[in-house]
């Protein structure tokens, strides 16, 4: 089932800018930890951005200065600004989520199925 809805995603042009947004959908108590990692074409899932509870980001190098994430609570989502577009910035990006849901106790930790971001040279 899919718990996790991404939009944003597509081509841009480099040093163009584009905005992901990702929904936790289903019957939802509280998110923890949200983040957004990306994977290009034979490479490792990385972290890009983190994003706590309580508002605390942390960035990859590689875009600080370039990206932010932040999250609206009240609509269970979070989101990744993209600016200064590079061609290297070109992978599948999923977000991720640690989504507690009403009558657990516990967070099920959650990926969305990822959204293609293509940065054109």
């Amino acid at each position: 089932q899919v718990q996790l809805v991404e939009s944003g995603g597509g081509l841009v042009q480099a040093g163009g800018s584009l905005r992901l947004s990702c929904a936790a959908s289903g019957s939802i108590f509280s998110i923890g930890f949200m983040g957004w990692y990306r994977q290009g074409p034979g490479t490792q899932r990385e972290l890009v951005a983190t994003i706590t509870n309580g508002g605390t980001t942390n960035y990859a190098d590689f875009v600080k200065g370039r990206f932010t994430i932040s999250r609206d609570n009240a609509k269970n989502a979070v989101y990744l600004q993209m600016n200064s577009l590079k061609s290297e910035d070109t992978a599948v990006y999923y977000c991720n989520a640690n989504v507690r849901y009403i009558g657990r106790t516990y967070f099920t930790t959650t990926w969305g199925q990822g959204t293609q971001v293509t940065v054109s040279s």
